[in-house]
């Protein structure tokens, strides 16, 4: 298995401060505003306005004092896993106190980046000693609720002022900044407070006029103009054309229509000619480089005329300091005609065709793909996504690759990848998009239909249909759909599909049927290492074959079992990290600890326990962690840890009784509870006094805890996702001292809370 985490160049240069313009300005007003200790800093103001180069300018300045981690953001980072991969790869980075382990945790977790990888960023900044700056250039293209959400956890969480977040944007993020500027944590910058000065638009003019402007002609144009960074940049380009000319430049206005009518008609006739070529017909790229734009434009010579773009301050500005890569102002590209929503004419397709063939050479296939749905080539998107749809599962972009499908017309996607998509939306948690792809798919299938590895389509479909759709929900049905899968397949010509088999096996198991799915999954983890699968399969087979042992008691062929599977989880781990490893050995690292238990050696059992659970976390997989959590739950009874094993029943109830959980997992926590005492259980966390403040989100959920609500209608009723309301729970709970809801309603009561 490679690495999940986002490799290839773009990546760096999205992570790296853009470097200082020849004609800069220094704004060391606004400078010592943004040196404010405060937890969040917001630049907010329209387009033009100088946000990136105000920021970028500071950031510079303050890399020699801290750790500043930037992120370039566009688009395409508008999903939960890419966005955090970005932010957490940047602060590890340029800060050797800040490991790798949220970012690995984020890309193995199913459960949202507050699950896990958030609360293992907040405990490094805790122990840091130094102060970290994050900054988020053009927060707006953000729409994400859940990114949202967890941004308003990661700033109501931060231990003291470790990191200071800077968020520079069109407008002001959906974060709770009236309560941040109540208790003095915001520091804000708008439009009027970015206003060129006086002397900032007579310098600014003159450095990009190339000329001494006398006050009187630079206080005209700053009334003109009003201040705006970019209406002044542009009178200060068409002096310089003028006074070429020898004659006098016109009026410049300050408003959005009149700069694109000033750039079109005064600044735009006086390029050369490979200038505005390039300017024109490489206007749909949200970025630029030399190499990308002699084959996106069938040219030669591009990196030479965007250097020279970017020293005459045509707004196109370099990337990163060894200007390879630059981008074209969005004002500009506007001027020029282009807009994302337009239909694309004949040549810009032709352009992002020819894009979309260096992105694939350059293994930059989510940028391949984009090109190929902007130039409305479906077909070509379609087939590059069921081509390489490991890219994108070997970086941890299962949401990606979901968001691009998504973009598709259903008739432009075969069975095949509506498969791939369904088993995106599975991993990535879009748990609502599972059923809609699999509808898909199954609407789609016809006589010449054909997926990899099956002699029967309609089989794949009514496999993955009854593991990922209604295996827990119905147990029943899922060995229905699963059986039927077999016949299909036997019926079509394999007597034996090992994928079909192994999902009837999961099936059998989860429905109670211990021995027959006992069975077929022994045959299944025999044919390991055929070619059939993967490692991380051949895992799972025998994380979910050790389970089912020992619910026939069959210890010893448990113990066989974990002689071969152990060494190949050991391996895992070693070489892939527990993070990325979490979801394929979890089960069998559980197994493991209870057939200690069982053997009596509770000393092992704990520690392969305590490992286990911590691996179920990661995944977030119900079953793996309800399991977990009743045999932990026995072993520490088994050491006399009776308080200890009634508060780790309490956990496991919570997750039942909020999620899709198997009936015999429901059946065996019912007789832990019998055994150690349901009461009890129930009042073993209800002791100690609140140490810790609770944010005012916590307190909105606690407020409704007392009702009948589940945690999804809770998330709805305040705007949530039901991983934020699931994290948001497990810091209350901590803070309570609890294990569960009714306790913790019964604590937050005798606290006078609620």
């Amino acid at each position: 298995m490679t690495s999940h985490r986002p490799a290839g160049p773009l990546l760096v240069v999205k992570q790296a401060i853009p470097p200082m313009r020849a004609a800069v300005v220094p704004r060391t007003r606004l400078e010592h505003r943004l040196d404010t200790a405060a937890k969040l800093t917001v630049v907010a103001a329209p387009a033009g306005w100088g946000k990136t180069s105000l920021v970028s300018s500071w950031a510079a300045g303050a890399a020699a004092r801290a750790p500043v981690a930037w992120v370039s953001l566009d688009e395409s980072d508008d999903e939960p896993v890419r966005f955090w991969s970005y932010v957490l790869t940047a602060l590890h980075r340029v800060s050797d106190q800040l490991g790798p382990a949220a970012a690995d945790a984020l890309l193995a977790s199913g459960d949202g980046p507050i699950s896990q990888a958030l609360p293992l960023l907040l405990n490094e900044l805790a122990a840091a000693s130094a102060e970290h700056v994050l900054v988020l250039d053009d927060y707006h293209v953000i729409t994400h609720p859940e990114i949202h959400d967890s941004m308003e956890f990661l700033v109501a969480h931060l231990p003291g002022t470790p990191l200071r977040i800077v968020v520079a944007g069109r407008s002001g993020p959906p974060l709770p900044l009236a309560r941040l500027r109540v208790r003095g944590q915001l520091t804000e910058l708008r439009a009027d407070d970015l206003r060129f000065s006086q002397e900032e638009s007579a310098a600014l003019l003159s450095a990009v006029a190339a000329a001494e402007l006398d006050s009187g002609a630079a206080s005209a144009i700053l009334d003109q103009t009003e201040g705006w960074a970019a209406a002044l940049q542009l009178a200060g380009l068409a002096l310089r054309s003028s006074l070429a000319r020898g004659d006098a430049a016109p009026p410049v206005r300050g408003d959005d229509r009149h700069l694109f009518d000033y750039f079109t008609a005064e600044v735009f006739p006086s390029l050369a000619p490979a200038q505005r070529d390039l300017l024109v017909r490489a206007a749909p790229l949200e970025l630029l480089s030399g190499a990308l734009c002699d084959a996106a434009l069938d040219v030669q010579g591009s990196a030479a005329v965007l250097a020279e773009l970017e020293r005459t301050d045509l707004f196109v500005v370099a990337l990163d300091r060894e200007r390879e890569w630059y981008r074209c102002h969005r004002l500009l590209r506007n001027a020029l005609g282009w807009s994302p929503d337009a239909a694309p004419g004949s040549a810009t397709r032709d352009v992002l065709r020819r894009a979309a063939r260096w992105f694939e050479e350059h293994d930059r296939i989510d940028d391949a793909v984009r090109c190929l749905l902007d130039a409305g080539d479906h077909a070509a998107a379609a087939g590059l996504l069921r081509a390489r749809q490991q890219w994108f599962l070997a970086r941890g972009w299962a949401a990606t690759y979901l968001a691009l499908g998504q973009r598709l017309p259903e008739a432009a996607v075969p069975p095949q990848l509506a498969l791939f998509l369904t088993y995106a939306a599975e991993v990535s948690g879009n748990h609502d998009r599972v059923v809609q792809w699999l509808d898909v798919c199954g609407r789609q299938i016809g006589e010449d239909t054909v997926v990899d590895d099956w002699r029967s389509p309609r089989a794949a479909e009514l496999s993955l249909r009854g593991v990922l759709a209604v295996s827990a929900s119905d147990p029943d049905q899922a060995v229905a759909l699963c059986e039927q899968a077999v016949a299909l397949e036997a019926a079509a010509g394999t007597a034996r599909h090992p994928v079909a088999l192994v999902a009837l096996g999961r099936a059998y198991g989860v429905a109670g049927r211990f021995e027959e799915a006992a069975r077929i999954l022994a045959d299944s983890w025999r044919m390991r290492g055929q070619g059939h699968w993967s490692t991380g399969v051949d895992l799972q087979v025998a994380g979910l074959l050790g389970l089912f042992l020992l619910a026939t008691e069959a210890g010893d062929e448990a113990d066989r079992l974990l002689a071969e599977a152990v060494p190949v989880a050991e391996a895992a781990e070693r070489d892939w990290g527990e993070g990325v490893a979490a979801h394929v050995v979890a089960l069998v690292r559980l197994v493991e600890g209870r057939r200690s238990y069982q053997r009596g050696d509770l000393t092992a059992a704990g520690a392969q326990l305590a490992h286990g659970l911590r691996l179920a976390e990661v995944a977030a997989r119900s079953l793996y962690r309800v399991a977990g959590l009743l045999f932990t739950a026995d072993a520490e009874l088994g050491t006399g840890r009776r308080a200890a094993a009634r508060a780790t029943l309490v956990r496991a109830r919570e997750l039942a009784d909020n999620e899709p959980v198997a009936p015999f997992l429901t059946t065996w926590l019912e007789a832990a509870e019998n055994r150690i005492g349901r009461a009890a259980a129930r009042t073993a966390a209800d002791a100690g006094a609140l140490f810790e403040e609770l944010t005012d989100r916590e307190l909105s959920i606690l407020r409704l805890l007392p009702g009948t609500a589940t945690q999804r209608e809770i998330g709805a009723a305040l705007y949530l996702s039901i991983n934020t309301v699931k994290a948001y729970n497990k810091s209350l709970y901590r803070k309570l001292g609890v294990g569960g809801r009714q306790d913790a309603v019964r604590a937050a009561r005798r606290l006078g809370l609620i």
